[in-house]
């Protein structure tokens, strides 16, 4: 699904891209484009670290519930 969702992406740009050659896009709305497509970059941004630093805290945990367990097998 996503291989179909960026061919599409790229579709579409590919089709504004030729309109903006031709002079049928304003370089205003292409502004407001970019500038949605930073804050929804910013958004996946600050949810991946979040995401990150919980999976970084599990491992943590896990890693000493391994060391702990190790120590069992060592007596």
């Amino acid at each position: 699904m996503m291989e179909f969702m960026k061919k599409m992406m790229d579709w579409a740009l590919e089709k504004e891209d030729d309109l903006a050659k031709n002079c049928g896009v304003k370089p205003e709305d292409i502004d407001k484009q970019i500038k949605i497509m930073e804050e929804k970059r910013e958004q996946l941004k600050l949810k991946f670290e979040e995401n990150d630093a919980e999976f970084k805290h599990i491992l943590s945990r896990l890693n000493t519930i391994k060391a702990d367990a190790s120590q069992c097998t060592m007596k």
